[in-house]
């Protein structure tokens, strides 16, 4: 028993990886269903963004649009291949989408993780459809009070949270390349405000800006003793 067991799991995992509509399929009686991620938790600049998408019911059947075909987690698309699918997401009439950005300043004050929960909340409350059951990235999130299901890797596993990915992808980068031309200094556009060399040595030499994250390594620490 326990090898058929193994084997029917194996056949299972399997389904769920190559079919990126498993769990909406799993889960259509309570649609619609929010695929939701966020953009931002490490870097030491910048807000945290939290995308929601509502992919269309058929869809989970049919297959996605001919124009999204290739549809992915935004890590593993290029800054050009996002951008094409950041387009059609938002343009489409048929796909519920929505963001929200928490800023460095409330980031300080109640913590990343917090922040994070936050971001997703008001996401999901500027839907234009409220979702009925929601697709986590990673961690379940108790705050939400709405029926959730967590999945790890879920931006390489949902077609609706690889959606919600790319568009916080998109949204903060384009919000970091904006504040690339007011503090030219720091490289912004390029890191998008994470700690690379970079920007460790723009710290050192200009010091914080607005939008650096206080309560961040090293910026929570006198810069003579990290630097």
């Amino acid at each position: 028993m326990g090898a058929i067991y193994k084997s029917d799991k194996h056949k299972t995992d399997i389904s769920k990886s190559a079919n990126k509509f498993f769990y909406e399929q799993a889960l259509k009686d309570v649609y619609p269903i929010a695929g939701i991620d966020e953009a931002g938790r490490g870097p030491l600049a910048g807000p945290v963004v939290a995308a929601a998408v509502i992919l269309p019911l058929d869809w989970y059947f049919k297959g996605l649009s001919d124009e999204l075909i290739g549809l992915n987690d935004s890590k593993q698309l290029s800054p050009q291949k996002r951008e094409y699918y950041y387009n059609i997401l938002t343009t489409s009439s048929l796909i519920k989408w929505a963001y929200a950005a928490v800023e460095p300043d409330e980031i300080d004050k109640i913590n990343i993780l917090n922040a994070t929960h936050k971001a997703m909340a008001l996401a999901i409350k500027k839907l234009a459809q409220p979702p009925t059951h929601l697709l986590i990235d990673g961690n379940p999130v108790k705050s939400l009070t709405i029926p959730q299901t967590a999945i790890v890797k879920g931006d390489s596993l949902s077609y609706s949270i690889a959606a919600a990915s790319v568009i916080a992808k998109v949204t903060r980068d384009r919000i970091m390349m904006d504040y690339d031309k007011i503090y030219p200094n720091y490289g912004f556009a390029l890191h998008k405000g994470y700690g690379t060399k970079q920007h460790l040595n723009a710290l050192l030499n200009y010091g914080a800006t607005p939008i650096h994250r206080k309560s961040f390594a090293p910026l929570n620490n006198q810069q003579t003793e990290l630097f």
